[in-house]
């Protein structure tokens, strides 16, 4: 009989993986996406809801230089969000029935060092906002607030606009590379084993590093399928959430033995 215990960490195996493994990872998380739709759409439809109320609340503030930092910021707590889809994939795996409810549940399997992950990822996160705000305002200073119909232009008439971005998405890669190392294989592996959030996170890092083809392969890919999610009005967010979300959990499945 199963129970909804995490398991007891066995001690795990790194496994490497061809390159182009990430595929068949893609693969396995349209299979669950089909399988359980109403799950899947819901965490993507949240999201989408969730960035239509973030960007309203910034252009509410006048803070529209915060809108990129902040849609960028979503890459580093996405893995986090994904708890649900992950467990929904770990009982599909198992058997085992599938609901809202159950997928609500990966949150209270291991609570305490999910939490703790969580509260990394949102420093992280934070701290890239800060970043982002200081490197903007040290490129067009504090004076430069155009509307929202001219801030396009102004930013391409700008001689700072090239060094802004090269700057700024040196420091996003740097940041984005850190999160996706301690989250690609720690938070699923939380929601399937009794094990702690620092164990997990070094298991991460040495699955990334042992495997850092297929896994750079594997993040060049999130960050395509997302950002061109994000381009109308983020409403492929819906599709690509969960679809990554269950991949994830195969990803972490083939590295982890």
């Amino acid at each position: 009989m199963t129970t909804d215990v995490a398991e007891p960490v066995a001690r795990p195996r790194i496994h490497i993986v061809p390159n182009d493994r990430p595929w068949a990872w893609l693969e396995a998380g349209w299979r669950d996406l089909m399988a359980t739709p109403h799950i899947g759409f819901f965490y993507g439809g949240a999201v989408v809801a969730a960035g239509w109320l973030l960007v309203l609340a910034l252009i509410a503030v006048d803070a529209l230089w915060a809108v990129l930092p902040a849609v960028a910021g979503f890459f580093l707590v996405a893995p986090l969000i994904g708890a649900g889809l992950y467990e929904t994939s770990r009982r599909r795996e198992r058997g085992e029935p599938v609901s809202l409810g159950t997928a609500f549940a990966a949150f209270r399997r291991n609570a305490p060092q999910l939490t703790l992950m969580g509260a990394v990822l949102l420093v992280i996160n934070l701290f890239w906002v800060r970043m982002a705000g200081l490197i903007f305002m040290v490129f067009f200073g504090l004076n430069f607030s155009p509307t929202l119909d001219s801030l396009p232009m102004a930013l391409l008439r700008s001689e700072q606009l090239l060094p802004f971005l090269i700057i700024g998405t040196g420091v996003g890669f740097v940041l984005a590379s850190i999160a996706f190392a301690v989250s690609a294989v720690s938070i699923p592996m939380l929601v399937d084993r009794d094990i702690s959030a620092i164990e997990a996170v070094v298991i991460s890092i040495r699955a990334t590093l042992d495997n850092w083809r297929a896994m750079a392969f594997w993040a060049g890919l999130i960050v395509v399928f997302t950002a061109m999610a994000l381009v109308p009005f983020f409403l492929g967010l819906a599709l690509v959430l969960p679809l990554v979300g269950h991949a994830t959990w195969h990803a972490y499945r083939d590295l982890v033995r």
